[in-house]
């Protein structure tokens, strides 16, 4: 709340914030003059003003809220530091009166100046974010079979690609990994919600007596078949 992200690290803004007891949204949107496709443009949101979003859950793990009606309806997955935004009405929002098409999906987070000093901290993290998404995917492929497990299995068998499609156009991506490590813990968040959601049961809880009561305490997006460990310790 409160930081100001851009789209993939370069243009654009979004900033969510605090708003009585709800959530709102600035949001100003890059994109392409229909006229003039070669030329670029920004399109504000409610004219600048702050947009009122409304909170979906955490269907998937992460926090969800929506912008719904309007030119272009929007998604909004909020990681850590950055914003998965998902047009929903497409992949394209245009604003004939603006004469600009915009293109709002992928990760909307800080720029890469700000991100390069923790590029050890962060490709250290991708490594605990990457064995927790393959620990979770196994787990509910042994849970799971036929109908149920297709479609996670299609979802896996795409994750790498859709990972790198998603962060090869984040701001000097390659120096820093930020994009590949958010998009990551998301997809280890995703597998481990429905790894609880799938068998109806909180994380298992641990007698005193046993030796695995002396690990770490559960935090947000563990896997419940781990005991409750975070993922940095799988």
């Amino acid at each position: 709340m409160g930081q100001e992200l851009m789209l993939n690290g370069l243009t654009g803004s979004l900033k969510l914030e605090r708003a009585g007891g709800g959530t709102t949204a600035r949001v100003v949107l890059p994109g392409n003059k229909i006229s003039q496709p070669v030329e670029a443009c920004k399109v504000p949101l409610n004219g600048g003003a702050p947009v009122a979003v409304s909170s979906e859950g955490r269907a998937e793990g992460v926090g969800r809220f929506e912008v719904t009606g309007g030119e272009c309806p929007l998604r909004f997955d909020v990681l850590d530091g950055a914003v998965l935004v998902q047009s929903v009405s497409g992949p394209v929002c245009t604003f004939a009166a603006a004469d600009c098409a915009t293109t709002p999906t992928g990760l909307w987070g800080p720029a890469a100046a700000t991100l390069i000093s923790r590029a050890s901290e962060f490709e250290a993290a991708r490594g605990g974010a990457d064995r927790a998404v393959r620990e979770n995917y196994k787990l509910i492929s042994q849970r799971l079979r036929g109908p149920e497990l297709r479609p996670v299995v299609t979802e896996q068998a795409a994750f790498s690609s859709d990972r790198e499609q998603m962060c090869r156009t984040y701001a000097r991506e390659g120096a820093h990994g930020f994009c590949n490590l958010r998009f990551t813990e998301a997809r280890a968040l995703a597998l481990a919600t429905r790894l609880g959601v799938n068998t109806n049961t909180a994380a298992p809880s641990v007698s005193a007596s046993s030796p695995r009561s002396r690990r770490k305490p559960p935090v947000e997006g563990m896997n419940p078949d781990t005991g409750g460990a975070p993922f940095s310790d799988q």
